[in-house]
């Protein structure tokens, strides 16, 4: 855990930077920081930020306000997104609330799996939507009903459910306005383990 050997205040003011940078691509000022930890003189946050870099968590330019550069390890220990809590999809529940981070890497084995990019609508009624990002485990067998990348002869590609059938195989979409591929030679390039959404804003 990337917080051990730190104070908690030391550690909020660590994921403060990190979310800022993140953000806006550069590191709060010195002002910013104690206006948000209400603390009251500059050399307070100063003392924090020495701590931090006698720690080894960031190195600091004494010649500009905003030159804090978060070190490499601490990076790869808080690589992912902080994790704010549960929010029903049904009723209301309590309000969100800063937890824990989240790093998605974690939930794939990100040395073996590789993502890629959706194109089209034939899984849409699996969640699977033009623009996607879908994480492939890498294998050569699938059980029927799973959704796989698989591949046939003439070298095409697809993203569709598994179905072995006497003579062949049976691709079958996730949309009902769209007709299987039948093939007597597509082969399993992966399995989907995972789907990655970017939201689209309303106009």
């Amino acid at each position: 855990m990337w917080r051990e050997g730190l104070t908690n205040r030391q550690a909020d003011i660590l994921e403060m930077i990190n979310e800022t940078v993140t953000k806006n691509g550069f590191a709060p000022s010195i002002r910013e920081i104690a206006d948000a930890f209400e603390i009251s003189s500059p050399n307070g946050v100063v003392c924090h930020l020495k701590a931090l870099e006698r720690k080894g968590y960031l190195s600091r330019r004494k010649t500009k306000s905003r030159a804090i550069e978060l070190s490499a390890e601490y990076l790869e220990k808080v690589r992912g997104m902080p994790l704010k809590g549960v929010v029903t999809a049904g009723a209301l529940q309590e309000t969100i609330g800063r937890s824990r981070r989240v790093d998605f890497g974690t939930m794939f084995d990100v040395e073996q799996c590789f993502a890629l990019e959706v194109a089209g609508d034939s899984m849409i009624e699996a969640q699977i939507s033009d623009g996607d990002y879908i994480i492939i485990r890498p294998s050569e067998d699938a059980k029927p009903g799973q959704i796989v990348v698989a591949t046939t002869a003439d070298g095409q590609s697809t993203v569709k459910y598994w179905f072995p059938e006497a003579g062949g195989i049976r691709l079958q979409p996730a949309n009902r306005n769209m007709d299987p591929i039948y093939s007597s030679d597509a082969k399993v390039v992966g399995i989907a383990v995972g789907v990655v959404r970017k939201m689209k804003t309303l106009n």
